[in-house]
């Protein structure tokens, strides 16, 4: 196992019927702004229980944060939330409004000009601690993780950027799955494979002994495998989208990544398609990772031969076929969920592959993989294998 540090503040409120314990999870007298994305938190009365549990406080609203968060709408917000004193961020939604929130946090006291907080890659940005605004979350769609973890992602001039700071993990989280009963099938399978490939891209990549984080990720996996398809035809379900919301909780609060290698290849060409052509984020995952594990192998062999027995119960075959019918299985479970698995369901073109190589060099994507050896080349052939 890998040398590590690991750390989370982040308090969990899980369960149903929750929300009148806002009353004691923020400081009596916070100037709080809740903020938010469109307009189902309002159609479906959570912004109105929020907003009746906060009480007395002074409340400023910001809603309209997109899927993909702007930095513009952020750099916004925090405008707002300057010139409104807020000492507390409450962001209630799904992943996007969480990380921009959390960027909200960083930009509301910074001095210079806030865009600079998007140009560390994955290093802290320079705020100090005290500068940094304190948030909760009330997760309304279950994915990302960001719940629970201090990083976001920020879409600006055309790419997405990843911003991480100490102190940006929410103060707490509140989760209760009755609040994602209304979510559209759609949003619901794609929270399902943003969260798989989240555990995966912190599995599948060489063996470093470390038994705790992969019987943990494996079985996140399983769970995700067999509730994925059941709570999209029982939305109602509870004890399926609570194990779902705390999966998904689960696959980037951090435990099963630390004292092992990871490998973000997928995200970051992910990223990439999102922001030029739209495409939501976990169906670019769905896109491009059985790709990757195509042309990664033998790199990756071991782990996706532990991957085949542990999680999709293959043990007969040799080691190669093996490997190959649990790639398959993977791009199956996907398809089963909805979402389409080749770049050219989505309209993309195959000479448009060049674009999404040139954005990956503008934007420093060279070294790719757990070992940083993934050049453009590989990634090349990475998305002419999905197209």
């Amino acid at each position: 196992m890998l040398n590590f540090d690991y750390r989370n503040p982040t308090q969990i409120v899980f369960g149903k019927d929750r929300l009148d314990e806002l009353d004691k999870l923020i400081p009596a007298d916070a100037r709080v702004m809740v903020t938010y994305g469109g307009g189902s938190v309002k159609r479906f009365g959570t912004l109105d229980k929020v907003l009746n549990a906060l009480g007395d406080r002074t409340v400023v609203e910001f809603g309209g944060i997109e899927a993909n968060p702007q930095y513009e709408t952020l750099a916004k917000a925090a405008k707002l939330a300057k010139d409104e004193s807020i000492d507390f961020l409450l962001a209630v939604g799904g992943g996007s409004v969480m990380d921009g929130t959390k960027f909200i946090a960083l930009a509301t006291r910074f001095e210079g000009e806030s865009a600079s907080l998007l140009f560390h890659g994955f290093a802290p940005v320079p705020v100090e601690a005290d500068r940094v605004l304190p948030l909760g979350t009330i997760a309304t769609l279950p994915a990302t993780g960001s719940e629970m973890n201090a990083f976001g992602v920020v879409s600006y001039n055309g790419g997405k950027f990843p911003v991480n700071h100490p102190s940006i993990y929410p103060t707490f989280s509140l989760l209760d799955p009755t609040l994602t009963f209304t979510l559209p099938k759609i949003q619901v399978a794609n929270g399902v494979v943003d969260a798989f490939v989240h555990v995966l891209e912190q599995y599948a990549t060489y063996p470093v002994d470390g038994r705790v984080q992969d019987r943990t990720a494996e079985g996140i996996m399983r769970t995700l495998i067999e509730i994925g398809p059941l709570t999209l035809e029982e939305p109602e379900n509870y004890n399926a989208r609570a194990n779902l919301m705390w999966s998904a909780t689960s696959a980037l609060n951090g435990m099963i990544g630390a004292g092992v290698p990871f490998d973000w290849t997928t995200h970051m060409i992910g990223h990439e398609l999102t922001a030029l052509f739209g495409i939501d984020h976990a169906q670019t995952l769905a896109a491009v990772l059985p790709s990757v594990w195509r042309v990664r192998k033998s790199q990756k062999h071991a782990k996706l031969l532990q991957y085949a027995e542990r999680v999709w119960d293959i043990t007969e075959g040799d080691e190669a076929s093996r490997v190959d019918l649990a790639i398959d299985k993977t791009e199956q479970f996907f398809q089963q969920l909805g979402l389409k698995t080749r770049l050219r369901d989505y309209d993309i073109a195959q000479d448009q592959i060049n674009d999404i190589v040139a954005a990956l060099e503008a934007h420093g994507m060279t070294a790719l993989s757990e070992s940083g050896d993934l050049g453009l080349d590989i990634s090349r052939e990475i998305l002419q294998l999905a197209w």
